[in-house]
C-alpha cells in the first residue's frame, strides 16, 4: 500500500482527552478517533490489526475445536429474565415500537443457552463448543483509557456445553491453552491469575492479564507463581504483636475524632491495633463488617461471602438505629441480634482499640471472641508485602489490563433456563457450561501500552499493521524513488506487508512518522547509502540499523527479520 493513497492522520500534539501513553499514540499515529464518551472509530491502520488479531483468534479457537457463529447484539428482554441477569445495571435497555422489552447484549450466555436448549437433545451431541467475535456493548458509567472501558467493543466470546463436570474441565483446559497461544501470538507480556466471577456467575474462573503501568487492574503476585487480581487475591498479613495482658475493655474519650487516621494522630498508635466498623444493608438486613484499622473492604470477597450482590453501606441514620451512636464512634462490643463479620486478620487478635457505641467515646483492652463473637471471613483487599498463602513470601502488586476471562458456569445457566439433554440412562439432566471471553481491543491496547517508547509505538509484529514501511528519502530524485520503486514491487511480489511511504515530505517528518505509527521494520532507501549500492533496515524496538545491498533487501527481510 502507498502512503500516499491511505488515510493515516498523525497529530505532533498529545490529545488533551487522553492520560495513557498507549491511548495517547494511538491517537496520535491515526489508529483511532473518540466520537463520544467510549465509543471509537476504528480508523485504516487500527483495523488492518484488528483483522490480524481476529485472524490469530479464528486460528487458536478453531484449532480446539470450536465452531464460529454470529448472533445478534440485539436481545428480547425475556431471555435475560429468564437468567436473572435483566437487572444488571450496565446494560442499554429500551423498548421497540410494539412496546416490547428489548436490550443490547453485554454477553451472550443467553442467546447460547437458547440455541443449546432448543437443539441439543442427546448426550451423544456433546461436548460441543461455539464461538463469536461480535460487538458488545456496555453502558459504561465511567468510560476512560481509550479502548479499555468502552460502551461498544469487540469481544470474542464462546461457550462449552458438556454433560458433567469432567467434560467441563476439559473444555475450560482447552480455552486456557488457546489463549495462551493467542497472547503469546500477538507478541504480549501476561499472566494467567485467579479472578472473581462477578456478574457472570459460576464459581470458578481465571483471567489473562497484560502486566503495564497504566492498567486499570491490579495483580496480586508471588515469586512462587502464585497470581491473582486484586478482587480475588488471598493473603496473610504480616504477623503483628499485641499488647500484653487481659484487662477488661475500658472507654476512653475521642471527641471529634471520626477516622482511623483521627485516632492515629491523636493515640499515637499503629491502626494495626484498631478495629474498623462498617454497617452495610444486605437484602434489607443490617450486617457490622470489621476490619483492621488499615486495611479495605472487599465488596467482592463481601459478596461471596453473603451469597449476594444485594447490598449498600448502611446511611448514618441507620447505624444510629443500630449502633445508638453516630458514624466514627461505632463498634461491636455489646451488639447484640445482628450478623457480625469480621476480616480473618482479626482472629487472635487482642487488646485492639474500636469504638464505643456512645458518641465521642472508644475503648481500648478490646479482644475479639472474648468481648464480642464474631464469623471470620477474608473480607479484605489484599495489601503490597502481605505473605503469599502458598509459599509465605512477600506478595507484590502488578498494574495490568485485563485480556481474557474464563469461566466454569456449571449448571447456573442451564438449570434457570432449562437447558437439559438425555444422558446414556435415558435421564434428563441439566448442561453443564462454560464461557471465555477475550476484549479484541484490549489486545491492541495493551501492545500499545507495552511497546512504545518517547517516539511512538513499535509493536509487535503479529498486530502491526504492517510488517515494514519502506521510505524513499526524498522521493524528487530520480534515482532513489526508482529503487524505492523496484524494491515496493519486489516485496509485494514476495508477499511482504509493506507500507510504501512515496509522500513528497521532508525526510524528517517521514522518520517521525515512521516511528510513530508502530510498524516494526523501517527500510530507508537513502541517497548517500544507496550510492555504495545500499539501504538501511531499521528495527524499531531495538533502534538497531543494518546496511544491507539493494539486492539482498528482500532475503535479508525474509530470513532474518519476518520469519
Amino acid at each position: 500500500m502507498r502512503w500516499s493513497q491511505v488515510f493515516i492522520p498523525t497529530l505532533r500534539e498529545v490529545p488533551a482527552e487522553a492520560e495513557a501513553p498507549g491511548h495517547q499514540l494511538l491517537l496520535r499515529a491515526g489508529y483511532i478517533r473518540q466520537v463520544a464518551a467510549g465509543v471509537y472509530a476504528y480508523l485504516y491502520l487500527a483495523q488492518r490489526s484488528f483483522l490480524k488479531i481476529t485472524r490469530i483468534i479464528r486460528e487458536e479457537m478453531n484449532r480446539i475445536g470450536a465452531q464460529e457463529f454470529y448472533l445478534p447484539a440485539l436481545n428480547p428482554a425475556e431471555l435475560w429474565k429468564e437468567s436473572g441477569r435483566w437487572g444488571v445495571d450496565v446494560m442499554f435497555k429500551f423498548k421497540d415500537r410494539n412496546e416490547h422489552d428489548m436490550c443490547l447484549g453485554i454477553t451472550h450466555e443467553e442467546e447460547m443457552t437458547n440455541i443449546a436448549r432448543s437443539e441439543l437433545r442427546s448426550y451423544k451431541q456433546l461436548p460441543q463448543i461455539w464461538y463469536q467475535i461480535q460487538e458488545k456493548f456496555r453502558d459504561e458509567p465511567r468510560p476512560k483509557s481509550g479502548l479499555l472501558r468502552l460502551r461498544q467493543f469487540n469481544m470474542k466470546d464462546s461457550y462449552s456445553f458438556d454433560l458433567d463436570d469432567a467434560g467441563l474441565d476439559v473444555s475450560y483446559d482447552k480455552h486456557v491453552d488457546a489463549y495462551t497461544r493467542i497472547f503469546t501470538r500477538s507478541g504480549l507480556r501476561f499472566l494467567h491469575v485467579d479472578a472473581y466471577s462477578g456478574m457472570m456467575g459460576g464459581k470458578v474462573s481465571s483471567e489473562f492479564t497484560a502486566p503495564a503501568e497504566s492498567g486499570e487492574d491490579w495483580v496480586a503476585q508471588c515469586e512462587c507463581g502464585y497470581a491473582a487480581n486484586l478482587e480475588k487475591a488471598e493473603g496473610r498479613p504480616v504477623p503483628v504483636e499485641d499488647l500484653p495482658g487481659d484487662a477488661p475493655p475500658e472507654p476512653f474519650a475521642t471527641p471529634g475524632l471520626k477516622t482511623i487516621d483521627d485516632l492515629v494522630k491523636a493515640t499515637g498508635e499503629s491502626p494495626v491495633r484498631m478495629i474498623k466498623t462498617l454497617v452495610y444493608i444486605a437484602e434489607s438486613q443490617p450486617v457490622v463488617i470489621l476490619l483492621r484499622g488499615d486495611h479495605t473492604l472487599s465488596e467482592t470477597k463481601l459478596a461471596s461471602v453473603l451469597g449476594t450482590g444485594v447490598f449498600r453501606p448502611a446511611t448514618p441514620d441507620e447505624a444510629f438505629q443500630l449502633h445508638g451512636a453516630h458514624l466514627g464512634s461505632l463498634g461491636p462490643v455489646g451488639r447484640k441480634g445482628v450478623k457480625i463479620l469480621a476480616d480473618s486478620a482479626l482472629e487472635l487478635r487482642r487488646n485492639m482499640i474500636t469504638g464505643a457505641n456512645r458518641d465521642d467515646q472508644h475503648l481500648r483492652h478490646v479482644t475479639p471472641g472474648r468481648d464480642f463473637t464474631a464469623q471470620f471471613k477474608d473480607l479484605r483487599v489484599v495489601a503490597e508485602g502481605d505473605l503469599c498463602i502458598r509459599c509465605g513470601n512477600r506478595l507484590r502488586l502488578v498494574r495490568s489490563i485485563e485480556l481474557g476471562h474464563v469461566f466454569k458456569l456449571g449448571r447456573r445457566y442451564s438449570e434457570t433456563m432449562h437447558a437439559t439433554v438425555l444422558d446414556a440412562r435415558g435421564q434428563e439432566v441439566p448442561l453443564v457450561m462454560g464461557s471465555y471471553g477475550i476484549g479484541v481491543e484490549r489486545i491492541l491496547s495493551a501492545a500499545a501500552e507495552q511497546n512504545h517508547d518517547d517516539d511512538g509505538l513499535f509493536l509487535p509484529r503479529a498486530i502491526a499493521p504492517f510488517d515494514v514501511i519502506l521510505t524513499a528519502a526524498n522521493m524528487d530524485d530520480e534515482s532513489l524513488r526508482a529503487a524505492a520503486e523496484k524494491l515496493y514491487s519486489e516485496m509485494c511480489e514476495q508477499s511482504i506487508d509493506v507500507l510504501f511511504d512515496d509522500r513528497q515530505e521532508r525526510p524528517g517528518v517521514k522518520f517521525k512518522d515512521a516511528d510513530l505509527i508502530g510498524v516494526p521494520y523501517r527500510v530507508t532507501v537513502g541517497k548517500k547509502k544507496l550510492a555504495s549500492g545500499l539501504v538501511e533496515v531499521f528495527d524499531r524496538s531495538t533502534k538497531q540499523i543494518q546496511d544491507v545491498k539493494l539486492g539482498e533487501v528482500v532475503g535479508t527481510l525474509r530470513g532474518k527479520y519476518l520469519r
